[in-house]
């Protein structure tokens, strides 16, 4: 049976990433027992102090904080799921403070030509990303989307990349709106009112593919 862990960089509950991971985790635990969902902002994750200690002992020397016990976690996942707001074209803070310890991870070595990054131990996961955002046009997450297309081809070539973004989303659940309280609230916002119905059905059909992904990646 499928391990799932995502980890969930959302900053509010029931904001439109929650809404993701929700329609995601529905898919997921009709194959699998063993999910779990954690909140970045809940952990206690000390920042990477970039002291490079990591490649003498192969894991991270920092302490007394939740890094051990989350690797050990990150290490027996079969699907991976980073979940986040678009923050200026990045995720959001806490999520942030993970992916750098994922940094222990692997060793380092400085190049005249560049950074040789080598893992540990080669991975073979499903990594997903589901990705909310304000603006409307996809590109804003072109960023985060580029780093773990790098990460996934570092922690080993049996590794994938699923992404699925959800743009245009300005308020808390409006992924979940219908056609009339989209319209209403795009008039608020000076959007084009006439975007509406397509965004309406566009938006369902985000929902849905994060149950679909769910379900596939647990059978």
């Amino acid at each position: 049976m499928k391990k799932v862990l995502v980890l969930d960089g959302s900053t509010r509950k029931q904001g439109n990433t929650s809404i993701l991971v929700e329609h995601f985790l529905n898919g997921a635990k009709i194959n699998s027992e063993h999910i779990e969902h954690v909140l970045a902002k809940d952990l206690k994750i000390d920042y990477c102090n970039g002291c490079l200690r990591c490649n003498l002992i192969k894991r991270c020397s920092i302490s007394g904080d939740d890094w051990a016990d989350l690797s050990q976690k990150i290490a027996e996942a079969d699907v991976l799921v980073f979940a986040s707001p678009i923050y200026f074209h990045y995720v959001s803070a806490p999520l942030k403070k993970i992916i750098d310890r994922f940094r222990s991870l692997v060793h380092v070595q400085i190049t005249e030509q560049a950074v040789k990054h080598t893992p540990w131990q080669k991975w073979n996961k499903d990594f997903v990303l589901l990705l909310s955002m304000g603006s409307s046009d996809e590109i804003d997450a072109q960023p985060v989307i580029d780093l773990f297309e790098y990460m996934k081809e570092v922690m080993g070539d049996e590794n994938r990349l699923h992404v699925i973004k959800a743009t245009r989303l300005a308020v808390i659940k409006q992924i979940s709106k219908n056609e009339n309280e989209l319209s209403q609230l795009y008039t608020k916002l000076s959007i084009p009112e006439k975007l509406a119905k397509n965004d309406a059905v566009k938006n369902q059909e985000i929902l849905k593919s994060c149950f679909d992904l769910g379900n596939k990646l647990t059978k």
